[in-house]
């Protein structure tokens, strides 16, 4: 059972990326105070890899001389340590228990439904779900240039509204159109450009991480990031972050609550992910489900009521709105720990790798400065 590391909000986390940013770029966030600081500079440009653990840059260092090259001093995602959760930290500057993305999948309040937050749902609203102005928008009305370069997919969709609104959109879908786009945006003084690559993280939920594809996977986004720095002006500061990283589960340390029936016992809906679970209970019966899941778990993970959570700092504060979206239970995983449930999420039985929990592997993620 390994240790658990504790998010780093308000010093070196995901949302206090923009901010110190702003400060870099001589702007200040009064609303969104920081201890991170970033070397000064006309422009920055903030290239996001989805899945690049800062522990397995270090690991596989090899197949990423480049990114390897430069000096990590690293950040922390948030709780979960997921792409929704963390892109949105990025973009508005808050923690999950602010923004309210909460996770992969998460309870709509007063309903029997899950929000898919990277898929979304037509019937939930973005700016309803995440009514705060984004940390993009805020530094937009500072009088710097902000730009999201990502795919053209995901313009519009409910994770960009809730998380990137407030930016102006360039869609990119090839590398070479990212870079040319990411140069483009830069030439603007007192500009903050967002670059995102999710390949490596499909790559790593499908094969795992360390597997021949993933290496590869690992080896063009170092060349991608070598390429962005040389096509940059000199006085343009490019910034590597992560979301978070990932470990392998193996087949024998998954759990799936179908077939450990009790599991099901005082839960009405089971939601979050695989490494970290929101449990949904029915009226007076958190205390049995405590109970139950530490018995079955017991040092395979940590379960807590969701105060006791809350208590831990996991979430950062947590507004009212919010707080029927975390689960009464969450199970945060151990190790290589899996909880899965072929019925409700039978995709997830397919991957290899996984994330969302408070390992180090999964927490720690590179800020790597050039």
């Amino acid at each position: 059972m390994g240790e658990f590391l504790e998010p780093a909000y308000g010093e070196r986390s995901l949302g206090d990326v923009v901010p110190a940013v702003a400060g870099a770029l001589g702007l200040f966030m009064p609303d969104a105070p920081t201890r991170l600081v970033l070397p000064e500079a006309a422009a920055y440009v903030v290239f996001l890899v989805d899945g690049l653990g800062s522990r397995l840059l270090q690991r596989y260092a090899h197949a990423a001389p480049f990114l390897a090259g430069l000096t990590d001093t690293p950040a922390t995602a948030g709780v979960p340590s997921t792409t929704a959760t963390s892109l949105t930290s990025l973009g508005t500057g808050l923690t999950p228990g602010a923004h309210g993305l909460v996770g992969f999948t998460s309870r709509v309040p007063g309903t029997d439904r899950l929000l898919n937050a990277l898929l979304w749902d037509k019937d939930v609203d973005p700016v309803e779900w995440q009514p705060h102005d984004t940390a993009f928008a805020r530094l937009r009305g500072l009088g710097a240039a902000v730009t999201v370069v990502n795919k053209r997919e995901f313009r519009g969709s409910g994770l960009t509204v809730a998380a990137h609104r407030g930016a102006e959109y360039v869609g990119a879908d090839r590398v070479g159109e990212r870079i040319a786009a990411a140069v483009a945006a830069s030439a603007e003084r007192s500009s903050l450009t967002y670059l995102y690559d999710g390949d490596l993280d499909w790559t790593g939920h499908r094969y795992g991480v360390a597997s021949s594809p993933w290496l590869q996977q690992l080896s063009m986004v170092d060349a991608e990031a070598e390429q962005l720095r040389e096509a940059l002006p000199g006085d343009v500061r490019l910034l590597v972050i992560a979301d978070h990283g990932m470990i392998d589960s193996a087949p024998g340390s998954r759990v799936d609550v179908d077939d450990r029936t009790e599991l099901r016992d005082g839960v009405a809906l089971l939601g979050g992910e695989a490494r970290f679970r929101h449990l949904y209970c029915h009226r007076g019966a958190v205390g049995d489900v405590v109970a139950t899941w530490r018995e079955v778990l017991a040092e395979r993970a940590t379960v807590l009521a969701r105060g006791d959570a809350i208590a831990r700092g996991w979430f950062g504060p947590v507004l009212p709105g919010v707080l029927p979206r975390l689960g009464d239970v969450v199970v945060a995983c151990h190790g290589d720990t899996a909880i899965l449930s072929t019925t409700d999420f039978p995709y997830e039985a397919t991957l290899v790798g996984l994330h969302g929990s408070l390992t180090p592997d999964e927490m720690l993620i590179p800020l790597l400065v050039s």
